[in-house]
């Protein structure tokens, strides 16, 4: 199966949700909402969360594994990304029509790749003594070498004629299954699907075999799958390589600062033989939560819980990330230039998931954010040096960073953006905030918070996020303790941690001779970032000729985007546009045939 652009929404928009765009929107007085989630964990470890909503037709329902990117060993990043793609790859007993000669072709495939290994390791070698450019270099293969990848890619063809292709999503679209994908960040990977309510046995089944059963069909095959999504997402967006260049240098020791995709060079050394021990540390169902929401039986869930995922063995538990940032000690800067409008970014150390100060810059990213935030009103409307400007609190699983940025306006550099943002930050350190302000950003708090859960789907997928992060609850305290920050909270914590050795400042200037790609209106308020990313998906999008995908991926989008937070409904429709567009292209060409 393709990954659609359904996962890479989700994942963006879940990644804003504790800092959403500012909205005049008020919930109804008092609540601070509470999810009734009922709890109970397998003898094997695997825990369950379950939201019941017996007026609804469908669960949705989905399963995340506690581990990222930054739990891969150094020489294997990327392998949390590429292994959520296999398991999309079927198992013994879905996606073959063989699988006595599909497990013997697996097995020649990895005693021939061995081979391969050990000669891309001379060639490694050959680099290093400066004998060749370029250790993957096709026209710098030994013979040896070529005659054995030709005799691996006989072993892909047979093994493709034995394979039925996207058996597993097939099975799920056949019983009325919609919107199954999933995503991979840095602390978790997540898996997702809707059913209708009875098809939940339907859901424990197919879940349940791939984690007990799974294969790793077309694995190194899928590599070069992999490699073409690094290279749209990455190293042909304006920005991409720039910011995947800031991220490893912003973190000194922590292992965020490796992409989640992966570094090019790992990626073409992934073995299968690592994947299968991944998968025995990280894919143990006591590092596993399901999250069911929707109409369902809770007796039938526990039942069918201890029958399907009730199989699978518990194992030692996985290795917990210990290598902490280094206190950064003095100020890093870059300065790039790239087919992009001018802009900057400036990123602070600060605190985890659920840290005490995380409410408290939280808040603070509201006092910035948004059409009614400060930044917006002193650089984009007062100034008029920015067209666009944002603030974030990203706390993630073991370590949190501030971002605030800016896209320039007429002659406005970097520069000048850059000390517009620290004015205001000083702003918010040396003057008391106003108590109407304060309250104001409480009340959208209150409201953004109640919103969030009246979709079945991204309640679910909070609750999986959350609990990946660290712990699901979040989803019914966070309100509270946002709201018991005070002005005296907000100011502390921008003391201490907005101080000029704790951040990383990147400058983007425009190349001599280039001109900034043109944003779309439905993007134009989004976080420069977040903004970005979706473009480089749509550019992904318009390159794709499979039909049957395109499709899919529309009405995955269709489905979802009435029930999307607000603030990013319009990249929905943007992303639908896109491949409605796509899809009328192939249409028209497919009939002038």
């Amino acid at each position: 199966m393709k990954r659609t652009s359904l996962a890479m929404l989700a994942g963006m928009l879940l990644y804003a949700m504790p800092v959403p765009a500012a909205t005049t929107e008020a919930a109804p007085a008092g609540i601070t909402a509470q999810v009734p989630v009922e709890t109970f964990t397998l003898d094997n470890g695997m825990k369950f969360l379950l939201v019941r909503k017996p007026e609804l037709s469908t669960i949705s329902a989905g399963w995340v594994a506690h581990v990222g990117s930054a739990n891969e060993q150094v020489g294997q990043t990327g392998i949390a990304h590429f292994f959520e793609h296999m398991m999309f790859k079927g198992s013994k007993t879905i996606g073959t029509r063989d699988i006595s000669r599909d497990l013997e072709i697996m097995a020649e495939q990895e005693r021939l790749q061995e081979k391969i290994r050990e000669l891309y390791r001379r060639q490694r070698e050959r680099w290093r003594r400066g004998e060749i450019d370029d250790p993957f270099d096709p026209a710098a293969r030994p013979q040896e070498l070529i005659e054995l990848e030709q005799q691996f890619q006989k072993l892909v063809e047979e093994q493709r004629e034995l394979m039925v292709k996207d058996e597993f999503d097939k099975i799920y679209t056949g019983e009325g299954g919609t919107g199954m994908n999933a995503f991979t960040n840095q602390d978790m990977t997540v898996y997702f699907i809707t059913v209708p309510s009875n098809k939940a046995e339907l859901w424990f089944w197919m879940e349940s075999d791939r984690l007990l059963n799974g294969v790793r069909r077309e694995f190194y095959s899928e590599r070069d799958v992999v490699h073409e999504e690094r290279r749209l997402r990455t190293e042909s967006t304006p920005t991409g390589k720039f910011d995947e260049l800031f991220n490893a240098m912003f973190w000194e020791s922590h292992p965020y600062r490796n992409p989640v995709i992966g570094w090019p060079s790992d990626l073409r050394m992934l073995s299968a033989r690592q994947a299968d021990e991944f998968y025995r540390t990280y894919y143990a169902p006591n590092n596993l939560t399901a999250a069911i929401v929707g109409n369902f039986d809770p007796a039938e869930v526990r039942q069918l819980a201890q029958r399907y995922f009730g199989r699978i063995s518990r194992q030692p538990p996985p290795p917990d990330v210990v290598t902490l940032e280094m206190e950064q000690l003095a100020e890093k800067r870059m300065r790039a230039e790239c087919d992009c409008q001018p802009q900057v970014e400036l990123r602070y150390h600060t605190v985890p998931f659920m840290h005490r100060d995380s409410y408290a810059l939280e808040v603070l990213a509201h006092l910035l954010n948004g059409r009614t935030g400060r930044l917006y009103k002193a650089l984009v409307l007062d100034q008029k040096i920015a067209a666009s400007a944002g603030a974030g609190q990203n706390s993630q699983k073991w370590a949190g960073a501030f971002s605030l940025f800016a896209e320039s306006k007429g002659d406005a550099t970097p520069a000048d953006l850059e000390a517009a943002l620290v004015a205001e930050i000083e702003r918010i350190r040396d003057e008391p905030i106003p108590a109407e302000e304060l309250q104001k950003v409480k009340n959208q708090i209150v409201a953004d918070n109640y919103r969030r859960l009246e979709s079945p789907f991204f309640l679910m997928l909070q609750l999986l996020f959350y609990d990946g992060l660290g712990d699901w609850s979040y989803l019914n305290t966070n309100a509270a303790s946002l709201l018991a920050v005070t002005a005296e909270d907000v100011q502390r914590v921008a003391t201490e941690y907005f101080k000029p050795e704790n951040r990383a400042v990147a400058q983007y200037y425009r190349k001599a001779g280039t001109t900034a790609e043109e944003i779309p209106p439905e993007l134009a308020e989004l976080p420069a970032p977040v903004r970005q990313q979706i473009m480089g998906q749509a550019r992904q999008l318009r390159g794709m000729d499979d039909i049957d995908t395109l499709r899919q991926a529309l009405a995955q989008i269709q489905e979802r985007k009435g029930s999307a937070p607000p603030q990013f409904a319009k990249a929905f429709e943007y992303v639908e546009r896109v491949i409605t567009e796509r899809l009328a292209e192939l249409e028209a060409a497919k009939g002038g045939e």
